[in-house]
């Protein structure tokens, strides 16, 4: 009799555990709108069942064509949709109509509008151009000169993009205006109730690493943690509270420097990071960084996401598929380059790999996530 009283307190107190493991769960917005929030639940569901595979521009190009509505990369390889897809808005800032990878905003929307009745997982990435050099004569690139990519001339102790851009900087106002920009087209996407979609949204991305105008030696720490702070309170403060937000680096070793520069639990809402690589020790090295980043996201009740990746090997699938994490992204399939998909890996070994994941019930695509809500 004691044995069944024990067995069934333990029960009980499993059960009381996990429903308080859950109550602590919570969109960083305290005025999440209720299809963020909705959002939120749905992906806390969907990593306790499975891991997303997403892909970056799915929906807007692919290894041999540009913009051909329906038509998806990953639909021809294994015959159903990624279940995220991602969009990069690069170049928004700068007013026009055509992102730095020269896809179309007005197409972006109608895209992002459709996804969103699929039942389909938005996130979002933004390489913003340097707003000290892109300001300087001379002729741009999309990957050169003014661009993210542009650091050669920068340091945290002098020339730093990101203290011009906060308070106090000599480029503060252009940069309101650049999320007053941003802002204007996150309004504009609606469903079909006249309700702002919701979406992952993840800046400032990969600042570990020091190739971006806001990584790590180009700003100081406390410094990055206050763009972050003020992009999000800003974006807010125009009635954007459909928005989740993913905290991102490069690669890391140390739970340390995972969170140097992090903004802080209000603001977050997932954590992730992006790695790119192969062979042995790659598989290492994630495999240490999926430990203690899959920890901190479980101490302090954020999701979790690879949310880059170059191919997703074999050997990654695995790793990965040992961990709770909501999605893994691979990298667009980008036409002007010769149809130069995941990372230089060849089109038939790319698909054979989501031929693999396809069969593995730990991943899911568009139709595996429908029907979890």
């Amino acid at each position: 009799m004691r044995k069944y009283f024990l067995l069934s307190f333990l029960l009980v107190l499993g059960v009381a555990d996990s429903y308080a493991e859950v109550g602590k769960r919570q969109p960083a917005d305290p005025d999440a709108t209720p299809e963020a929030r909705s959002l939120y639940e749905r992906l806390w569901k969907i990593q306790e069942r499975g891991i997303m595979y997403g892909h970056q521009d799915d929906l807007m190009c692919g290894h041999t064509w540009w913009y051909e509505p329906d038509r998806s990369d990953t639909k021809e390889a294994v015959g159903d949709y990624p279940a995220i897809a991602g969009f990069e808005l690069g170049e928004l800032e700068l007013g026009g109509d055509r992102s730095l990878d020269s896809v179309a905003f007005r197409d972006i929307r109608e895209r992002i509008q459709w996804w969103y009745r699929q039942g389909g997982i938005i996130t979002i990435s933004w390489h913003v151009v340097n707003p000290i050099t892109a300001q300087w004569p001379g002729i741009k690139e999309p990957n050169g000169a003014g661009s993210a990519w542009d650091v050669n001339m920068l340091s945290a102790s002098d020339l730093n993009a990101v203290r011009s851009i906060l308070p106090g900087g000599s480029n503060h106002a252009m940069f309101n205006t650049w999320l007053d920009r941003l802002a204007r087209f996150f309004l504009s996407w609606r469903n079909d109730k006249g309700k702002l979609i919701p979406f992952i949204f993840r800046p400032w991305h990969e600042h570990s690493g020091n190739f971006f105008w806001w990584g790590r030696t180009r700003c100081y720490d406390e410094e990055y943690a206050s763009l972050w702070r003020y992009t999000v309170s800003y974006l807010r403060s125009k009635g954007l509270h459909n928005i989740l937000y993913a905290y991102n680096t490069d690669k890391v070793y140390s739970a340390e420097e995972y969170l140097r520069g992090y903004p802080g639990d209000a603001y977050i809402d997932m954590l992730s990071f992006d790695w790119y690589g192969s062979g042995e020790s790659f598989i290492r090295d994630v495999n240490k960084a999926l430990d203690f980043t899959t920890a901190l996201a479980k101490e302090k009740h954020k999701l979790f996401a690879l949310s880059e990746c170059g191919p997703a090997s074999a050997e990654l699938q695995k790793t990965l598929a040992q961990y709770e994490s909501v999605y893994l992204l691979t990298w667009r399939h980008a036409p002007s380059r010769g149809g130069h998909p995941a990372m230089g890996m060849l089109m038939k070994a790319h698909e054979d790999l989501l031929k693999t994941m396809s069969k593995n019930s730990r991943y899911l695509f568009l139709k595996d996530i429908q029907s979890i809500q």
